[in-house]
């Protein structure tokens, strides 16, 4: 057993980076433009894996910067009432606002619309990671949107060091959004540097490809952070299922197959879904397919943070489903 598994089996996480405003067009099947109703939840990567972390019965604090205004208190109470900790939230004035994403239940040229312009959660700063106790998680995880922007860059980058010093694994989803980085060459640099001092690191094929600096390179660059001794690299590869990586042993497993009805939160869920099953005594394996099949649930069904499952929501789809495709 590993000191990043022990650390997962405490069951209780860190989640840093941002909380934002879903709002999405109703019902299934209507493009935003022609929406005369939107319904709105909780968004955000990280705020919806401490969503989906909770809703799975594990502990997660939120750590970020929120706004100071509806939208802010908006986000805070949906976090309440998911049961994330807003403990380490810190409500910023001024003009910088949540992160606001509308989005439609259409896979046909699906349009998720971002505004980021001053978003809030940019505003973590090295004082407020300093402030974090660290000994109330077993874990800390990050989404890569975090390090696109300063402060927060360098703030992460101090709750790194912190983490470090408190014997406390680092957990990064690399969640490359090319929209809130000022270039691809900064933002390969930065998240390079992230992977490398982190001690579970989960992508997809193109934004291993991306650190590597071509697609074609993906699956070398993952390997070659798995050389790591203790270092957990999950490589997912959409329809073709993803690739375990620890220990010198290289795990594959499929998807569970089923009619989707929009691409985004699967991502979260399956990060949600894979640590909260690691936390319950699943082999990496098991835990790895559970996590799938939290992603598989997201995207048949609208909205992130609504979406996610249950334990017992997650059971019964998976007693109730032919199974995964085989790696």
């Amino acid at each position: 057993m590993t000191a990043l598994l022990d650390a997962i089996k405490t069951n209780r996480f860190g989640v840093f980076g941002r909380a934002g405003m879903d709002m999405y067009a109703d019902p299934i099947g209507v493009k935003s433009e022609h929406a005369d109703t939107f319904k709105a939840d909780l968004g955000g990567s990280s705020a919806n894996i401490c969503a989906g972390l909770c809703k799975l019965g594990s502990w997660s604090t939120l750590v970020t910067s929120v706004s100071d205004d509806a939208i802010g208190r908006f986000c805070v109470n949906r976090l309440k009432h998911y049961g994330v900790d807003t403990g380490n939230i810190r409500i910023v004035g001024g003009e910088h606002r949540i992160s606001l994403a509308v989005y439609e239940s259409v896979l046909e040229d699906f349009q998720n619309v971002i505004y980021r312009n001053g978003a809030v959660d940019f505003q973590v700063t090295e004082e407020d990671m300093d402030k974090v106790d660290y000994a109330s998680f077993g874990a800390l995880i990050t989404a890569g949107t975090v390090f696109a922007s300063e402060p927060s860059r360098s703030a992460t980058f101090r709750a790194f060091e912190n983490a470090r010093k408190a014997g406390i694994p680092v957990i990064f989803d690399i969640d490359y959004r090319p929209y809130s980085w000022p270039s691809p060459q900064v933002a390969a640099d930065v998240l390079s540097r992230a992977g490398e001092e982190s001690d579970m690191i989960v992508g997809n094929d193109e934004e291993f490809g991306f650190m590597a600096g071509g697609i074609e390179k993906g699956l070398d660059k993952a390997r070659e952070l798995a050389q790591k001794p203790g270092r957990l690299v999950i490589y997912k590869m959409g329809q073709e299922g993803a690739l375990t990586l620890f220990e010198g042993e290289e795990i594959r497993t499929g998807i569970y197959p089923v009619t989707a009805i929009k691409p985004n939160g699967a991502g979260d869920s399956f990060m949600a879904g894979l640590l909260a099953s690691l936390a319950n005594g699943f082999s990496l394996k098991e835990a790895v397919l559970r996590g799938s099949a939290c992603a598989s649930m997201v995207v048949s069904q609208p909205g992130c943070a609504p979406a996610m499952p249950t334990v017992p929501q997650l059971d019964a789809f998976i007693a109730d489903h032919p199974g995964p495709t085989d790696a």
